[in-house]
């Protein structure tokens, strides 16, 4: 009994000692953890950033070959439609989910002419820069002076045969 209220007593004394010493290993650690998972983060952000707003204008694109224009009111087709550059920046607006707050800075071009969508046969090139402020100061710090990265998405198709009436 002795021999065991002995080894308690040291070990209770060399406890005492150590106490604020998982606090200086945390305090060590935490800053390099910390900017570990926020920038796994910001690097995930990135790349889903890119490859939605990729597929927002290859779906854009695709609906841009066809000359087709979205009705105002899908409801009552006698309030009109939107023009075929309109329509393109909503097709790419509603597969960006909620990336884009700007439509208009979808560009659309055909040839050397801005905001027009070609005629059949016609290339149409359906472009978008936007930014998108990182998370991480350190890790935006690469990217520049205010932490945000550009992004420059594109692409062109080659119209389809229709209806000249509705190109616009």
């Amino acid at each position: 009994m002795k021999l065991l209220t002995y080894a308690r007593i040291t070990f209770g004394r060399a406890c005492q000692g150590r106490r604020g010493q998982s606090l200086v290993e945390f305090a060590m650690v935490a800053p390099l953890f910390f900017l570990l998972v926020f920038g796994i983060t910001d690097f995930g952000r990135l790349f889903f950033t890119q490859q939605t707003l990729q597929f927002a204008l290859r779906e854009a694109g695709r609906y841009a070959v066809t000359g087709q224009h979205q009705y105002i009111d899908p409801n009552d087709h006698s309030a009109g439609t939107y023009s075929r550059v309109q329509s393109i920046r909503n097709v790419a607006q509603q597969y960006a989910m909620g990336l884009l707050s700007d439509p208009s800075a979808i560009q659309i071009s055909s040839g050397s002419t801005t905001n027009y969508a070609g005629g059949p046969g016609e290339t149409v090139v359906v472009s978008l820069t936007t930014d998108l402020k990182l998370i991480t100061p350190f890790i935006g710090n690469f990217f520049g002076p205010n932490g945000d990265y550009r992004f420059t998405v594109s692409t062109t198709f080659k119209n389809e045969p229709f209806d000249l009436g509705d190109a616009k």
